[in-house]
């Protein structure tokens, strides 16, 4: 079994590891899914899926950090992927967040958010926390506000997503650390 090339986070009810193979099920039933993927780039087959999985394990090995899977600690379950990701020519350093649709309404979004936004400020020193939300998303900007961030501004994916409208929502490090305390 290969070595996680990054920590493990935990909380109430999750564990948040980097991406492993035996994740690639539950992340093929995600990106299948029409809806749930309506906001993620669309469905994909499972080997687009795996590439895409591959390319979130390679962020840690190349930049020390990238989304983690999320894993029930009850069930053992793949519930999605949470966390810090900032491919090239991203606009800016993000904390986002894809559940898998039976793991809907249950929290596990901002609970997991949560821990990646502690981390991204205090171990990767991120001054700033922007979500990349389609403008139609409305799931994920009340997870947003939930999280304390707010609407800032319209923003520009890279290709091929460049001619997407997405808003960008997010804090300060400061107003992250002042909402924790």
């Amino acid at each position: 079994m290969p070595v996680a090339p990054g920590p493990t986070l935990e909380t109430a009810r999750l564990i948040l590891r980097p991406p492993a193979p035996e994740d690639l099920d539950g992340w093929a039933e995600l990106m299948a899914d029409p809806d749930a993927a309506r906001y993620i780039g669309g469905t994909m087959a499972r080997s687009q899926t795996w590439r895409m999985m591959a390319a979130m394990a390679g962020s840690w090995a190349l930049n020390g950090f990238g989304m983690f899977s999320l894993v029930e600690k009850d069930t053992g379950l793949w519930v999605g992927r949470v966390g810090p990701w900032r491919p090239e020519g991203w606009p800016g350093d993000e904390v986002g967040w894809s559940l898998h649709p039976r793991f809907h309404g249950r929290g596990y979004a901002v609970e997991a958010a949560t821990a990646t936004m502690d981390w991204a400020v205090d171990h990767l020193g991120w001054t700033r926390i922007i979500h990349c939300i389609d403008p139609a998303n409305a799931p994920s900007k009340a997870v947003a506000q939930r999280l304390g961030s707010r609407f800032l501004e319209m923003g520009r994916m890279p290709e091929p997503y460049h001619e997407a409208p997405i808003e960008l929502w997010g804090q300060s490090a400061e107003d992250w650390r002042a909402r924790r305390s």
